[in-house]
């Protein structure tokens, strides 16, 4: 796994307003060997979620795996234990990963930067 796989994961149940069950995630930390866990953005396909701040719209291609319009939400990116990830569906392009950086640099910059 690399930044920027989008992989099929099974995230936690939850009764709040987390993203949770089998759904696509993007992986936004470099993979060390030998760490058991991996930082990702969820993935949904309701374009609603475009009015939250700090997400990513992106197009379905045979590249990235998606077969929607989907947004990456990087306000919900979390550490999963690698054992959620399913499966590897395919890759966002390089644009799409300088957007999702752009976002994660956004919500987490120190106020003075």
């Amino acid at each position: 796994m690399a930044r920027g796989d989008v992989l099929l994961v099974s995230l936690p149940p939850s009764d709040r307003r987390e993203q949770s069950g089998r759904r696509p995630a993007v992986a936004v930390q470099t993979d060390q060997a030998g760490e058991p866990m991996l930082i990702v953005a969820p993935v949904t396909s309701n374009l609603a979620a475009l009015r939250f701040s700090f997400t990513v719209r992106v197009e379905p291609s045979p590249e990235n795996g998606l077969t929607l319009p989907s947004i990456i939400m990087v306000f919900q990116m979390r550490a999963i234990d690698k054992v959620r990830i399913i499966r590897r569906i395919g890759r966002v392009s390089n644009e799409d990963m300088e957007r999702i950086h752009a976002e994660i640099w956004r919500m987490l910059k120190p106020p003075d930067s």
